[in-house]
C-alpha cells in the first residue's frame, strides 16, 4: 500500500457469537460517533436486530446515530464501499469488517484500493480498519492474524496485541 501507515491502523477482533460481538462493538462505536468519526460497515452477516435489541437495554447518548449505521451492509463490493468512503471523506473513517476469513480478505483488498485511488483526499484522515473474527470459524494459527494487525479490540477498547496475547512477537520482516 503506497499510503502512508501513520494514518491508518488495523485492529483484529475475536469473538463467540453475534451477540458477544455488538456487545463488545457498542460501547468503542460509540465512543467513535461521539468523535465524530464516520463508521462503515462491511458485513457478511445481518447484525442489526441484535444492534437494535442491545442498545434499547443500554442507556447510549448516540442511540439515533448507530441505529443509522448500516448494520445490514451485506455488500463488500467495490461500488458499495466507494460510495460510502465518498460520503465519508470529511471525517476519520472507522470500517468496521465481519465475516469468514475470506469475505474479510476480499473486503479489506478493495479498501486499500479504494483508499489508494483516493489517496489525496484522505491522506490527512485517521482510517481504523476493524477485522471482527468469529472464533470458531478461522482455521489455522491466531498469529497469521495477529502478524496482520497492529492492535486488538476487546471489550475493554483498543489494546496493544501483546496486552492481550503477552508471548506474542510480531514476525518483523527484514529487508
Amino acid at each position: 500500500m503506497n499510503i502512508q501507515k501513520k494514518n491508518i491502523m488495523k485492529l483484529c477482533s475475536f469473538y463467540v457469537s453475534d451477540w458477544h460481538l455488538v456487545t463488545m462493538l457498542l460501547p468503542y462505536i460509540n465512543k467513535k460517533v461521539n468523535e465524530k468519526e464516520k463508521v462503515i460497515t462491511v458485513l457478511e452477516n445481518d447484525i442489526r436486530n441484535n444492534v437494535e435489541v442491545l442498545i434499547k437495554k443500554l442507556n447510549v447518548k448516540n442511540e439515533e446515530k448507530i441505529l443509522n449505521i448500516n448494520w445490514s451492509n451485506k455488500n463488500n463490493n467495490y461500488e458499495s464501499i466507494n460510495n460510502s468512503i465518498k460520503n465519508a471523506i470529511e471525517n476519520n473513517i472507522v470500517f468496521l469488517v465481519n465475516g469468514n476469513k475470506e469475505y474479510i480478505k476480499e473486503a479489506n483488498n478493495i479498501i486499500n484500493k479504494i483508499i489508494e485511488e483516493n489517496i489525496e483526499k484522505i491522506e490527512q484522515k485517521n482510517i481504523k480498519i476493524i477485522n471482527c473474527y468469529e472464533i470458531v470459524e478461522f482455521n489455522g494459527s491466531i498469529v497469521e492474524i495477529l502478524d496482520e494487525h497492529d492492535k486488538i479490540l476487546n471489550t475493554s477498547g483498543e489494546k496493544e496485541i501483546n496486552e492481550i496475547f503477552e508471548d506474542y512477537k510480531k514476525n518483523e520482516k527484514i529487508g
